[in-house]
């Protein structure tokens, strides 16, 4: 079921051009540094939420796009 899926919530934001590269490299370095020093794991939506790079909508369609992108590859056996 994981390879099913290959891209991510960041992937798919760049891809809708919600935020740039730079942006998700920063907010993946935050979500692996609270991971290692505070054990505690935020969403990467509400990193860039918080950070300002990103909606509430824009999350939601990127949620939505991802789980289109789930339904279809389980329909088409992936």
């Amino acid at each position: 079921m994981e390879n099913m899926i290959k891209k991510r919530f960041g992937s798919y934001a760049g891809d809708k051009g919600f935020i740039t590269g730079d942006q998700l490299v920063g907010a993946l370095a935050i979500q692996a540094r609270e991971n290692v020093e505070e054990g505690k794991h935020r969403l990467l939506g509400q990193i860039l939420l918080g950070q300002g790079f990103i909606t509430p909508s824009q999350i939601d369609e990127v949620l939505a796009t991802m789980s289109r992108s789930m339904e279809y590859a389980l329909s088409m056996g992936r």
